[in-house]
């Protein structure tokens, strides 16, 4: 269960992080169609990539540990505390009423457009089917087909809305509807994921009056008729309907100059995003002990007969261990939790994790996991004459007394370790002092017979941030300051004023290793702007239609309506040199980012070279590796 919590949880936080680049980013770029793929992509992301795990495995001296027992009570029954399992349970019950709620609508949603299309007349015309009502209904397609009231529109309009609807039906937009509210369903809880379908929704707009605007000769009239349908308030919601409340968005879109292709840079800075998300949550690190020669300690005084061994090996069931379980709390008060169970197609255990604990004191852990069946190992649990209780674990015939943990078969025995913290050599020592909740990041490299950790700490990582640092006059990036030896820093100097590091090395030596590591270029800043983006003029609002047929409906208030729709078609026509005067200052905006796009494409060209670099780079360590 909680696993899931998690994982929900990490895709949650994938859906914001895709919104706001989409919202910051990509939102007033006309890539109406590069937009569409970049919005589903990542909604697809964000569901696959919390399940991709990365298994990073650390191998560590083997180091017996003993506990002392006398000093507690042999028979102490201890309570166990459901206070976490009833939390877990109310966020179910809350997530699965919230489920059922929307997958309830979700088909109630259907229903009503069954009702719609039922008894209806249907036109077919190439792929397409078009069915002409008489209520009061916005346009909407579903699908292939198309829904409208004629009897609402002249024939011009009629044209405008049949071919915007037909783009909506030809690149299946439907589809993307019917997916943002799936996600919407299971992930409700998120607020982002509601702002990221209307996203989707609006661009499939745009992109309809994009298509649309081509075909049709008078734009302006299209312009109209988007207003004029914004009368219709009624729409089926699982449906691509030509009505949307963001109509100024629209028409601004329509109106706004194509984005230049070297814009299209902005879709990558989403990768940076996804590889530190999977570098902070999605690598897994398994410390195991190295293979060595097993200890055994002679115990003091025992007594045979109070030792006690539970065996565990490839064959046992989960009814076994839960009866284990159950033997250690009974005869023991030793609470034995089991985890991480993982078996193989032959249901042979590959993976097991063991926490045993008496009261708040633990007593002993052990970890094994690999693709291969385990080795039998066992729980010991032996008391002297003297009332000491001693718990360890063993893997061989005795299993008495033993401090043994399983590990891969023919795991590499690590002959020597350097540890280096903020860029100084440290011992093991201090690596056991360091708070882990002061650990930024930590890296571990290694070299057929060496290994080397790297550990920045975050008091360390937040002064790197505030300050721009200098390695022998030369200005370097965080990565190169934390690959700096501090063996060899001659001189520093701190000024807090400038907020500048400046590092002064013995022989003008600055790393300790990978000095030919290519250092990727820094991509530039965008332009501050002392004018804000323009601003479209105001509309005026559209007069709301009647209800009815106007026909056979209420003739004064449709003829009222037509007044209403003079008047509002005169003051449009006023605005024309307002939307002008738009289109011109939409032009010297685009105008002055110019320069910052010959920068940008200054920089992809050094991405290139960096590129390269890398290649080569990674060549050079793979054939030094097979020397």
């Amino acid at each position: 269960m909680e696993a899931f919590y998690i994982y929900l949880i990490k895709s949650s936080g994938l859906i914001a992080l895709f919104y706001w680049a989409y919202h910051f980013l990509l939102r007033k770029e006309t890539f109406f169609t590069s937009n569409r793929w970049f919005l589903l992509l990542g909604l697809f992301t964000s569901v696959l990539l919390p399940l991709v795990v990365l298994t990073k495995i650390i191998w560590v001296e083997s180091t017996p540990v003993n506990y002392d027992w006398s000093s507690l009570p042999i028979n102490t029954i201890v309570d166990e505390d459901h206070t976490e399992e009833y939390i877990y349970l109310g966020l179910a019950v809350m997530y699965c009423i919230g489920t059922l709620y929307l997958l309830i609508k979700f088909g109630f949603d259907f229903y009503s457009l069954q009702k719609v299309f039922k008894g209806k007349t249907i036109k077919r015309q190439a792929d397409f089917k078009f069915i002409d009502i008489q209520d009061n209904l916005a346009p909407f397609s579903f699908f292939n087909t198309i829904v409208y009231n004629s009897s609402l529109y002249s024939t011009s309009e009629l044209e405008n809305i049949l071919e915007h609807e037909k783009v909506h039906s030809e690149q299946n937009h439907t589809v993307d509807v019917l997916i943002s509210r799936l996600f919407c369903i299971v992930f409700w809880f998120n607020p982002f994921i509601w702002f990221y379908k209307k996203a989707i929704v609006q661009n499939l707009e745009y992109i309809a009056d994009d298509e649309a605007t081509k075909k049709i000769s008078d734009k302006k009239a299209y312009q109209f008729t988007l207003l004029k349908i914004t009368t219709h308030e009624n729409c089926v919601a699982i449906t691509n309907h030509f009505y949307q409340s963001l109509i100024k968005k629209r028409i601004v879109m329509l109106n706004k100059n194509q984005s230049k292709k070297s814009n299209s840079w902005k879709y990558i800075l989403i990768l940076p995003a996804l590889v530190a998300f999977v570098f902070s949550f999605q690598i897994e690190t398994i410390a195991q002990e190295k293979k060595s020669e097993q200890i055994i300690t002679e115990p003091s005084k025992t007594n045979e007969n109070s030792v006690d061994v539970y065996k565990i090996n490839k064959n046992t069931t989960d009814e076994e261990l839960k009866e284990k379980s159950s033997n250690l709390k009974e005869n023991y008060a030793i609470i034995a939790t089991f985890s991480g169970i993982k078996r193989n197609s032959k249901n042979e255990l590959t993976a097991i994790k063991v926490d045993l604990k008496k009261g708040k004191e633990i007593a002993q852990k052990m970890e094994t996991k690999g693709t291969d069946a385990i080795n039998e190992f066992g729980i010991t649990i032996s008391k002297n004459d003297d009332g000491m209780l001693t718990v360890n674990f063993g893997s061989d015939e005795k299993m008495i007394n033993q401090k043994s943990i399983v590990v891969a078969p023919n795991a590499p025995s690590v002959t020597e370790k350097e540890i280096f913290i903020n860029g100084k050599k440290v011992s093991e020592d201090d690596l056991d002092k360091i708070d882990p909740n002061e650990i930024s990041t930590m890296n571990v490299n290694k070299n057929d017979n060496k290994q080397e950790i790297r550990i920045i700490t975050n008091n360390h990582r937040k002064m790197i941030n505030e300050n721009d640092i200098y390695i022998n006059n030369e200005k370097v990036s965080q990565n190169e300051l934390e690959r700096l030896d501090q063996n060899t820093i001659e001189r520093m100097d701190v000024n807090k004023d400038d907020k500048t590091i400046r590092i002064i090395t013995k022989n003008g030596i600055q790393y300790s290793q990978e000095r030919n590591l290519p250092v990727p270029p820094t991509p530039p800043i965008p332009p501050v702007f002392n004018i804000t983006t323009p601003v479209p003029p105001a509309f005026p609002k559209a007069p709301k239609a009647p209800k009815g047929d106007p026909i056979k409906g209420d003739k004064k208030a449709w003829k009222e309506f037509e007044k209403k729709m003079e008047d509002f078609e005169a003051k449009m026509k006023k605005l024309e040199p307002q939307m002008e005067a738009f289109d011109k200052q939409m032009a010297e905006f685009d105008k002055k980012m110019e320069p910052f796009n010959k920068e940008m494409e200054v920089f992809e060209k050094k991405m290139k070279v960096y590129e390269q670099q890398m290649e080569e780079y990674h060549s050079n360590l793979e054939r030094e590796r097979k020397k």
